[in-house]
């Protein structure tokens, strides 16, 4: 790599990519992130006490970051011995290159009452070698202005849109410059952070690849959050605490092991809220989505939590509180996945819909941005996410003591078996026609799932032959052998004709086939089929 040129925005003398973070105590520390040329080997920052001249000095801790593109001296320091709720001015650097001066609140003693907002997926790729992250800064800017005692920033992931080419981080901090270096910016890593290219020019892009751990990110924020991380997945997943609130960021990578740290984690806890930020959605919109990063690996730690925040899929949708996939109505009662829609202009890129988990649903296809402002108040906890045009999408108040939440919605419980393929209610075509169970085994009329999801179906005498996902599959009546892609394949239980003369086929026998999980939801009296792989399952016109 030749360093003789440096790229555009590349790393100069002085200081850039300024940014506060809560790594400590937010009431007595704070810490503040910096990059420089690699030619510049020492920093510090230098802190005054609001109506003081007196300034006091903190050395950086420093490494030298090569990515693709360029060679930076990184930096991170830690002020301490800060006094609570008390405003603080610094500027960071060495003795020839110093920033502006910046400022910054700590937190107040015995904190409850606050407020912190809420963004996700405001990755931009073009222009390619200066994406324009400055419509998200904007945005924020307003937003922080209209609620100037906003605490800190927290991300539902993608902050940028590939992660593992520093062009990218460079975009994004020059969006957010004039933002994140007065209010703490707490990152959650997405799968576009972690993301990369072989060949990566504007030209064209080949060899995409997903660096495990999110390498990029891990060396430029090392010193900037908690080092508290499960051992082999440090930095992309950390922990903070603010007020009475307990936040958990987990990384995409590695969930057996966060799923482990994260119970250890939480069973310590002694906060009223334990929130947790991650990046996929368990309880997702897109009909080709689905849950297989998490769930079941993280699901024990995950449902210890009040709230699970989310990226992703580019919309919103606030969950019922759910636990071992149960759909309830008090928050006592379950966890609630609250995706974060997107802030930057970036409509999603297929359809999304309401599912059967979805209170409140927003599509978000149309080019605006979105964010969430989160206001704690003791056991109270007022979730309201606007648009940048100042509509209101969703607004709802989790009360710990009423053990409520407003607007109420009841969670359905449905008096027939109802079947959910990928959290849609199959509707008209169940409708007389539900599951049923016999002897312990559960049977349902599946050729008509076939074909609520554009697949083939061919109905014959006491027979019936589905083509959907890349298989084939027939069924006889009476018999618990198949023809699966042309070979016999022997089922849990025989085919036997139904309600409205259909033949109702196993289960667990027609999912193993088509490599779908199924479970049963027992509360809310469904099955949920879910197929993990991203294929449509429309079947071939010739």
């Amino acid at each position: 790599m030749d360093m003789s040129k440096k790229p555009v925005r590349g790393s100069t003398e002085m200081p850039d990519h300024i940014m506060l973070s809560i790594s400590d105590d937010a009431k007595t520390t704070m810490t503040v992130t910096w990059r420089t040329d690699a030619s510049i080997k020492e920093g510090f920052v230098l802190c005054r006490e609001d109506g003081t001249d007196e300034y006091k000095k903190t050395i950086a801790v420093t490494e030298i970051f090569d990515s693709d593109i360029d060679s930076s001296s990184l930096f991170w320091a830690k002020i301490t011995g800060l006094k609570p709720d008390t405003k603080y001015f610094y500027t960071c650097g060495n003795e020839e290159f110093r920033s502006g001066e910046f400022c910054f609140t700590t937190e107040p003693e015995n904190l409850t009452k606050f407020k912190f907002i809420a963004i996700s997926d405001h990755q931009k790729g073009h222009p390619f070698n200066k994406p324009d992250y400055s419509k998200v800064g904007n945005f924020l800017k307003k937003v922080l202005e209209e609620n100037p005692d906003t605490r800190f920033i927290l991300t539902g992931g993608d902050n940028t849109d590939c992660g593992q080419h520093e062009v990218q981080w460079n975009g994004m901090f020059s969006g957010l410059t004039g933002v994140i270096e007065s209010i703490p910016y707490m990152m959650t890593v997405g799968n576009h952070d972690n993301r990369g290219f072989k060949i990566y020019s504007e030209e064209k892009c080949e060899g995409r690849y997903y660096a495990e751990p999110a390498e990029f990110f891990d060396k430029q924020f090392k010193g900037s959050y908690a080092y508290d991380g499960p051992e082999n997945w440090k930095t992309e997943n950390y922990t903070f605490n603010y007020g009475n609130v307990h936040i958990a960021i987990l990384g995409v990578n590695g969930p057996e092991e966060v799923n482990d740290w994260l119970k250890e984690d939480l069973s310590k806890c002694d906060k009223t809220w334990k929130l947790g930020s991650y990046h996929f959605p368990i309880y997702y919109s897109g009909p080709e989505s689905q849950n297989d990063d998490a769930y079941p690996m993280m699901r024990e730690s995950m449902e210890m939590c009040d709230i699970i925040f989310s990226g992703h899929e580019h919309n919103f949708s606030r969950s019922y509180p759910i636990k071992n996939e149960e759909m309830f109505d008090r928050p006592s009662q379950g966890t609630i996945h609250y995706m974060l829609g997107n802030t930057n202009e970036n409509p999603p890129g297929s359809k999304t819909l309401a599912k059967v988990w979805h209170p409140a649903f927003y599509p978000q296809e149309e080019n605006n941005q979105m964010v969430a402002i989160i206001e704690v108040d003791g056991n109270k906890m007022t979730l309201t996410s606007v648009l940048n045009d100042g509509r209101i999408v969703d607004k709802c108040t989790i009360d710990k003591d009423k053990d409520e939440i407003q607007p109420f919605a009841v969670a359905p419980i449905f008096n027939r078996t109802r079947m959910m393929f990928k959290g849609v209610d199959l509707g008209l075509c169940l409708v007389r026609t539900p599951p049923e169970k016999k002897d312990g085994t559960w049977f349902a009329p599946m050729a008509t799932l076939c074909t609520f999801t554009g697949g083939y179906v061919l109905k014959e005498e006491g027979k019936v032959t589905c083509e959907f996902m890349r298989h084939k599959a027939t069924f006889f009546e009476n018999s618990d052998i198949a023809i699966a892609d042309g070979q016999e394949f022997k089922m849990n239980a025989p085919v036997y004709r139904g309600s409205c003369d259909q033949l109702y086929i196993p289960l667990e026998g027609f999912c193993n086939i088509f490599k779908f999980k199924w479970a049963y939801v027992p509360r809310n009296n469904f099955i949920s089929v879910e197929y993990s792989e991203q294929d449509f399952p429309v079947s071939y016109q010739a």
